[in-house]
């Protein structure tokens, strides 16, 4: 079945699909050649073996469960998870989180597209060409353009190559570097475990605006635990593992930190080179089709809540995921220098614009309206929803605000930080900070249905 519901709420005789198919789908969409590089970033930015181990997977299980959360509200509500910020933000308000969202999706694509492009130009045999990127890019508008069910049908193949290629991997690093050597070195600080937490719970926090756009075709009734837990337990086991792979492979040097695809073909030997590289443009493939698919649900849900539209045509997500990808793969043809360095800023940027947003959207959700959402309201400017939430839009500032004397970036480090033994604690200062703020405003100033309003159908 085609997906023709776009932003629009999916009714009932549309649902269809099993909570299982979030495991693979989240699975497939962690375990892949970026997150390895996010967690070989903790061991390049001086975190030790152990410490980043016990940090990434505490920051994955944080984050891994508000992400589930968020991935639950997508069966009750049947809508894209970024429309129901107008619950929150108001309904021209919310095109503020709409639009780093889609920034958000414009650099994961780009990176995405930096390291399948490598693969790619491997496989044809044309090292530093652009080739790489471009057909990637257009396999990825195919398959995007197709949506939902086809979306689902990859990750589930991605979840079967991905597991035996990075496995096979994993057994050629431990085989040639013992664990001991790989993990020595002096013990990590407090400082060195945040920052590992960081890097995991920013990727899970990454996920959080576009987790629900596939949960939402599920039944209306399907129980919050049968999401969260599929989703929670594919998107950390599938990062974690990831992520422990990247701190062996940064452990054991190399040529890794400068050449990751490259690094990776050589560690398979070169009668599987070839193999591996189609297992790293099939794990991509999985997360950029996502980026893409986000990109075209923001950008038509910014220009719906100008125009009052409730759905758009094919040919109009058509040219939107088009233009989205075209430029994805242009940026990613003059950005393929310095990428760690580069990736690891944009990551911890990253926490700073949605760990407020998600603490409004969550708060909002589970303690404020509790599952009851004026669904044809979110298309009424001067509904009950309104243009613009003050509440929202203010505790969304303050919380992005909270956190500056708190972040430690190349560019820009808060005064806080040393005070803290260099220490970014940025994350779970705007978490808390935008909750205290946000939580007594609304719960004075929401107006809450009495129940859960549907469209009719």
């Amino acid at each position: 079945m085609k997906d023709k519901y776009s932003i629009d709420w999916v009714p009932d005789a549309a649902r269809h699909g099993q909570p299982f198919q979030q495991f693979t789908l989240w699975l497939s969409a962690n375990l892949q050649i970026t997150a390895i590089v996010d967690g070989a970033l903790a061991v390049v930015f001086g975190v030790h073996g152990v410490t980043a181990l016990l940090g990434l997977l505490l920051g994955n299980l944080l984050g891994g469960a508000v992400m589930a959360l968020h991935a639950a509200q997508g069966p009750r509500l049947g809508l894209p998870q970024m429309i129901t910020s107008r619950v929150q933000f108001g309904v021209k308000g919310a095109a503020l989180p709409l639009l780093l969202a889609i920034l958000m999706y414009l650099g994961f694509a780009t990176t995405g597209t930096v390291l399948s492009g490598q693969a790619i130009n491997r496989i044809l045999g044309t090292d530093g060409s652009p080739l790489g990127m471009v057909v990637f890019g257009v396999i990825t508008g195919v398959i995007a353009i197709a949506g939902y069910n086809v979306i689902h049908k990859l990750g589930r193949i991605a979840s079967v190559v991905s597991i035996a290629g990075f496995g096979f991997l994993a057994w050629r690093l431990l085989s040639a570097h013992p664990l001991d050597a790989l993990l020595a070195g002096p013990a990590g600080d407090i400082g060195q475990l945040l920052l590992a937490m960081s890097l995991s719970a920013g990727w899970q926090l990454t996920f959080a605006p576009y987790v629900a756009d596939y949960s939402r075709y599920l039944p209306a009734d399907t129980p919050t635990g049968k999401v969260f837990w599929p989703v929670f337990l594919g998107t950390a086991i599938g990062a974690q593992c990831a992520m422990s792979f990247g701190v062996l492979v940064a452990g054991a040097g190399g040529s890794f930190i400068k050449n990751q695809v490259g690094f990776m073909g050589e560690l398979a030997g070169p009668a599987l080179a070839m193999v591996i590289y189609f297992a790293i443009v099939a794990g991509k493939l999985t997360v950029n089709c996502l980026n893409a698919y986000g990109g075209f649900m923001c950008s038509l849900t910014i220009v719906s809540g100008m125009n009052g539209a409730r759905s758009y045509s094919p040919k109009a997500r058509s040219l939107v995921i088009a233009l989205f990808i075209a430029l994805s793969v242009v940026l990613a043809v003059f950005a393929s220098h310095d990428f760690l360095a580069n990736f690891k800023n944009f990551v911890l940027l990253l926490l700073v614009a949605f760990v407020p947003w998600s603490a409004v959207n969550l708060i909002d959700y589970y303690l404020i309206s509790r599952e009851k959402v004026d669904i044809p309201a979110l298309y009424q400017p001067d509904g009950r929803y309104g243009a613009y939430n003050l509440p929202a839009l203010a505790s969304y500032g303050v919380g992005i605000l909270s956190q500056v004397p708190f972040i430690s970036q190349a560019m820009y480090t808060g005064f806080a930080v040393k005070l803290l033994g260099d220490t970014d604690i940025s994350w779970i200062v705007g978490l808390l900070v935008t909750a205290l703020v946000y939580y007594p405003w609304a719960k004075r100033t929401m107006r809450v249905p009495a129940r859960m309003i549907y469209p009719a159908a």
